[in-house]
């Protein structure tokens, strides 16, 4: 209903009487009579009733300053939830849903539109949706403008890039098949790429199985540009995740989907590794929706979106106590990480490195659990915690965001300071300066590891706030790091004896110590 298309209201005001404003105000109500009477009056003369209902009000307001009301009023609906409901239709996943696809998602959220909104914007929140993002995959990279377009550079043996070669990139190019199609997330894994688009469908390149290096399969094909997945052109998709053996998509629903690794004991299903049909997870995430996904070496966490608040769930390989269960037994279904509760921690943002994982609550505090090799829990030693423990380190620090990779870890703070700890090697931590003048003087080692949370200095020079981290999450590939700034700037440090910098190295050089802008924009 749009107010300003008739001079005349078409609100029903459900017989209210017209009469002149002082004979509302004029006569002296006693303060004990006002607390008696409320929106919905008991027909006292001259008591307007503002309701005879809340959506009445928003329209009649909408009426008498002349805007539009939007959507018809609904009887049934508080003015909050009206209002949750106006901003949840503000929301691009949201927009293009059917009325029976918005009553589903409302239902599976609590039945609140406010439960709805939360889930929307924890979601956005988690994955960067429909911002700009880079993404260092093991041995090439991609990184997505805030307008769609997709950039890749690096290893390129399987096709991972899309350009329609095999050929390495050493500089950004774009993938011009990609073109008048907005991609809203991507996902790099060994040897292969998925991105996002804002339709929900999803396109796939490089190898087309999983696990290589441990069964000696190879795939069949190689698939060198952006192809659509059938199997899931169903589904609308909101963000995948790779891990070595498996790749997950989520829906815009909240429900989670597996492709391979999926025999008995491992996702609760039974699949071969070049299988490419999705398969829902089931067990305890059927009906609770999902706002993130985020996948190791060997298994899957998945960050739900309950009434009572946020949740984690693990599934998949226990080894090192990486599920965060208290054990390092393995788990077909996915199952609730307690510790959460215990902590008193609500959870914003989850990560999985290879063999660790880490969590950002709303309070800023950061949890790190699973295999400690090497400093990457950031608790000052290499011991392995098998659910969630608080970074003292970081007690002061507020942070928002958490990536993880092989063994390294990346915290940033609300105020863009830049956090890392654990293995030194490719100088992926950002650490170089001190490290580097250290071997100078025949003091130190430049790929020292660090056990505890280490301000990255190299980071603050810049002089921007960065909002992204992201890092290589294989065991196969020397990692490196990409920073992302406020302005859409990007950095890059680490091994790049590939092009996955996008940065030319010269001298024989295969790595960075320090970051370097990368020539993109990515705003």
């Amino acid at each position: 209903m749009d107010a300003t298309t008739s001079g005349t209201s078409s609100i029903q005001y459900h017989n209210i009487t017209d009469q002149p404003i002082t004979a509302i105000v004029a006569a002296p109500i006693s303060t004990f009579q006002r607390n008696q009477r409320h929106c919905f009056g008991d027909s006292t003369p001259g008591e307007f009733p503002l309701a005879a209902n809340p959506s009445i009000v928003l329209h009649a307001t909408c009426s008498f300053f002349r805007l539009p009301a939007n959507f018809a009023p609904d009887y049934e609906l508080s003015i909050s939830e009206l209002a949750a409901l106006d901003m949840c239709q503000k929301r691009a996943i949201f927009k293009p849903m059917t009325p029976e696809e918005r009553q589903d998602l409302k239902q599976s959220c609590g039945g609140s539109w406010k439960l709805v909104l939360r889930f929307l914007l924890a979601g956005e929140a988690c994955c960067r949706r429909e911002k700009s993002q880079a993404i260092a995959g093991p041995g090439h990279s991609i990184a997505v403008t805030s307008k769609g377009v997709v950039y890749s550079f690096g290893s390129n043996s399987s096709g991972q890039l899309g350009h329609g070669t095999t050929e390495e990139e050493w500089r950004p190019r774009q993938i011009r098949s990609l073109q008048g199609i907005r991609i809203i997330q991507a996902a790099a894994g060994p040897g292969r790429t998925m991105l996002i688009s804002d339709a929900g469908q999803v396109y796939a390149f490089g190898k087309d199985s999983f696990g290589e290096a441990e069964y000696g399969v190879q795939g069949t094909k190689l698939v060198t540009t952006p192809q659509l997945v059938e199997s899931l052109k169903n589904i609308f998709v909101v963000q995948a995740a790779i891990g070595n053996f498996f790749t997950a998509v989520l829906s815009r629903e909240g429900r989670v989907y597996t492709f391979s690794w999926g025999s008995d004991g491992k996702l609760g299903h039974q699949t071969e590794p070049n299988d490419v049909e999705p398969h829902p997870l089931l067990g305890a995430l059927e009906n609770i929706p999902v706002v993130q996904i985020a996948a190791g070496y060997c298994y899957l966490l998945a960050l739900a979106c309950q009434p009572s608040g946020m949740s984690v769930y693990s599934v998949g390989c226990g080894l090192g106590g990486k599920l965060g269960h208290g054990s390092r037994t393995d788990e077909k279904y996915p199952r609730l990480v307690e510790q959460f509760q215990l902590l008193n921690l609500q959870p914003m943002v989850v990560a999985a490195g290879a063999w660790h994982a880490a969590v950002v609550g709303r309070d800023g505090r950061v949890c790190t659990w699973g295999w400690g090799r090497y400093g990457c829990l950031g608790h000052g030693n290499e011991e392995c915690e098998s659910v969630p423990k608080v970074v003292e380190a970081l007690s002061k620090v507020k942070a928002v965001h958490v990536a993880t990779g092989d063994y390294t870890t990346f915290v940033v703070s609300d105020e863009g300071d830049v956090y890392s700890f654990g293995c030194g090697e490719s100088a992926s931590l950002g650490h170089n300066n001190a490290a580097a003048a250290a071997v100078a003087d025949g003091q130190g080692n430049r790929h020292a590891n660090v056990l505890s949370p280490e301000l990255v200095t190299s980071l603050k020079e810049v002089n921007e706030r960065v909002v992204q981290i992201s890092l290589t999450n294989s065991i196969y590939w020397n990692a490196h790091t990409f920073a992302l700034t406020e302005s859409g700037k990007l950095y890059a440090f680490g091994a790049g004896d590939k092009g996955q910098l996008g940065i030319e190295l010269v001298d024989n050089q295969t790595e960075r110590g320090n970051p370097e802008r990368v020539d993109i924009d990515l705003i």
